[in-house]
């Protein structure tokens, strides 16, 4: 007889309080540096205190992935309590998370699977709740675990961005490219590769104030793929005030294509690379 499966992921998979508790996931947090102090995500510290000190010194974060120790450590306490452990990292392109989880899990004799999700945020978020259900429908751990690596080039994570200020102070645009993207109201569209294991590029550059950019943005990307799967959708933000936000969830909604349309903020290590205006639907196909 199998053990009982326990849930986990990394703390960027952006899932709020009331979604994890309801798919019974446990999350680790990434580690914040800022300053001369060491945080952890979410835990001791918020994306809007990494706000407060940017906006304050023009210093962003250094982020860190837990180290194998630190998994390791975690694993153990789970398979000491007699539980199989299944976990969806952050994509292995992204981050040395992927990495250092796997290495963990091989001192445990097949006890714990790591899935690549290949993604970011709720990207990484929906493969978590389709893990829950395969969890939910008595799948053994491998069995769940290559039935999700075959499910994370289905789920599209997408974002825009209204301002390049964060980009640019972490390095990942100039600061000409921001100035002019800034002057000429450009705001890109991120999209994630699920092929290149979480890399990023640009797909499509909107021009205009950001509230019609996201709306116009949700309206592309709804339309971009091939058959969704209506089980739900995610709108997840950085920060971007709450009107827009709800603009934007109520034109979902009245699209009346996904069961459940979920809001969420978007984690600190998310956070501090884009910073507050930016926000990103999230689905995914059959």
């Amino acid at each position: 007889m199998s053990n009982k499966i326990i849930l986990t992921a990394d703390s960027t998979c952006d899932l709020n309080k009331e979604l994890v508790e309801r798919y019974s996931v446990v999350t680790l947090p990434l580690h914040i540096s800022l300053g001369d102090n060491m945080y952890d995500d979410w835990i001791t510290i918020t994306p809007d205190e990494i706000y407060d000190h940017f906006y304050k010194t023009k210093e962003l974060p250094h982020t860190a992935a837990m180290s194998v120790g630190e998994y390791t450590d975690f694993f153990q306490k789970y398979i000491d309590e007699g539980y199989d452990v299944l976990h969806v990292s952050l994509g292995s392109s992204l981050s040395v998370t992927n990495r250092s989880a796997t290495l963990a899990a091989a001192d445990f004799d097949g006890r714990v699977e790591v899935v690549d999700s290949c993604n970011l945020s709720t990207g990484t978020g929906l493969i978590v709740i389709k893990a829950a259900e395969l969890i939910e429908q008595g799948k053994s751990l491998k069995d769940a675990a290559q039935e999700l690596r075959g499910m994370v080039n289905k789920s599209h994570a997408s974002f825009v961005i209204d301002k390049l200020n964060f980009l640019a102070a972490g390095g990942r645009c100039s600061a000409i490219e921001a100035f002019g993207a800034n002057l000429l109201g450009l705001k890109p569209c991120i999209e994630v590769s699920t092929a290149e294991c979480g890399k990023m590029g640009v797909n499509k550059k909107y021009r205009g104030k950001f509230e019609k950019v996201c709306i116009d943005y949700l309206n592309d990307i709804v339309t971009k793929y091939g058959e969704v799967d209506t089980a739900r959708a995610f709108i997840t933000h950085a920060g971007c005030n709450e009107e827009l936000v709800e603009n934007v969830r109520k034109a979902l909604v009245e699209k009346n294509i996904f069961d459940e349309v979920f809001v969420t903020r978007a984690s600190c290590t998310i956070s501090s690379h884009c910073g507050p205006d930016t926000l990103g639907v999230l689905f995914m196909t059959k």
